[in-house]
């Protein structure tokens, strides 16, 4: 998880620091330029948040048929979702190789007739303030002396500077039924945050391996007892996500607690789906291979 896999990390900056103590024209010679993976149309627009302070880019997938005259009035649902970044394409992603294929999957499932044709909105991390954007509790395993996190503003975000820059580009539909949230790792529990934090607004949130440890549980408090819950809730885990299997078989037990809290919420309660695949481990690879099941549970054709 985004602090479970230490030993992949510590490979990764050794990698990191051999790398560049090669000379700069071995490393110019041996990597060739990355090749875009984008199938279909990726817009891309800035956004100047005054919540946090900052810049990123807005990534914006449009389905098939979008652009036809015969489309022109519809209104499309919307699955927003954290690190944009790792959505569309494998020279951006973080290990330049796997990505969450969102293009390549929503336009077969469209044309496949299985899910409904869909807007994809990735929002990118603010990179080194990722954790302190998406988390609303301390991660207690890797940063436990931080007292100050902004992922109790990530709602206000949405709602009053992501969707409405959205909403004046693209045709996009309004309603619960129609808006979803969506992430994984630290951007799994941002998103399941913001669903429950907005269940008006988000009807339908993709929790991908949540790291639910942070705040030490605090997730399985916090939905404990709730009166409303989005429509719909996926949840996906593997059983090698963690180098220790104690704390792998943990998050899956929180994961499950918060199934059945949001199953027995009172006015509202989701319909929950959770799906484990014991081989998979912490990656976009995993998430792009649950993500079909995925759009077909919460965007399901019409």
């Amino acid at each position: 998880m985004d602090n479970l896999c230490s030993t992949a990390a510590r490979g990764a900056i050794l990698m990191i620091l051999t790398v560049a103590s090669l000379p700069a024209l071995a490393q110019s010679s041996t990597a060739p330029p990355c090749k875009p993976t984008v199938e279909g149309t990726v817009d891309t627009f800035e956004l100047a948040s005054k919540v946090f302070d900052n810049t990123r880019t807005i990534r914006v997938f449009v389905p098939p048929g979008y652009g036809e005259v015969a489309n022109r009035d519809r209104k499309y649902a919307v699955l927003y979702m954290f690190d944009g970044q790792n959505l569309f394409d494998a020279c951006l992603a973080f290990d330049h190789v796997h990505e969450w294929q969102v293009d390549e999957t929503v336009t077969r499932l469209v044309r496949e007739g299985k899910i409904e044709p869909l807007i994809v909105v990735g929002v990118d991390n603010a990179r080194e303030k990722r954790a302190y954007e998406y988390l609303p509790w301390p991660d207690i395993l890797q940063d436990s002396e931080r007292s100050v996190l902004g992922g109790n503003r990530l709602p206000e975000f949405l709602t009053r500077e992501v969707m409405p820059a959205v909403a004046a580009k693209y045709r996009v539909a309004s309603g619960r039924e129609s808006t979803g949230i969506g992430g994984s790792s630290y951007g799994g529990v941002a998103a399941l945050y913001v669903g429950l934090r907005a269940p008006t607004i988000f009807g339908k949130v993709l929790a991908e391996s949540p790291v639910l440890h942070v705040g030490n549980g605090e997730m399985v408090r916090y939905t404990s007892f709730l009166a409303m819950a989005p429509d719909k809730v996926f949840f996906g885990v593997g059983g090698r996500e963690a180098e220790t299997p104690g704390l792998n078989d943990a998050e899956v037990k929180m994961i499950h607690a918060v199934e059945n809290n949001l199953k027995n919420a009172v006015l509202s309660p989701s319909d929950v789906l959770v799906v484990y695949d014991a081989d998979a481990i912490h990656n976009e690879q995993a998430w792009a291979k649950r993500l079909p099941q995925a759009l077909q549970f919460l965007f399901p054709a019409k």
